[in-house]
């Protein structure tokens, strides 16, 4: 099988040995992804709503640099530093998913990256 590297300048840049995404056969896996701003490289300022939306900014830049989008998520894994964010975590990612909600982990940890409040990974099909 091949597997194709997805690399896009409007993501962030990876902060270790891993790449924003691969595409293997008829899947799009996407690394986990936090609240980086892209052109800057800083962590979203504010709490767990404007990192949600963040994230979920990157993820989708990703997904178009892959060739696809939102509509064609199949699963994610939501980290969240506190459950206590969960209920605002769901409202948001709604507004993004609209009808087409993939299936979904969503997990409390005790850190991630940079220390921010959230991180989303996922995996979606190629359209």
């Amino acid at each position: 099988m091949n597997k194709k590297i997805v690399h896009t300048s409007n993501a962030p840049e990876p902060i270790g040995p891993y790449s924003q995404a691969i595409i293997a056969g008829d899947f799009i896996f996407l690394s986990g992804q936090i609240a980086i701003d892209a052109k800057t490289q800083q962590i979203e300022a504010g709490g767990i709503g404007e990192q949600t939306r963040k994230v979920l900014e990157n993820l989708q830049v990703v997904l178009e640099a892959s060739g696809t989008n939102m509509k064609s998520v199949v699963k994610t894994t939501i980290f969240l530093k506190s459950m206590d964010d969960f209920p605002q975590v769901n409202t948001i990612y709604a507004e993004y998913f609209g009808k087409t909600v993939p299936a979904r982990s969503t997990v409390e940890v005790s850190r991630l990256p940079k220390n921010v409040l959230i991180e989303i990974d996922c995996i979606a099909l190629k359209s």
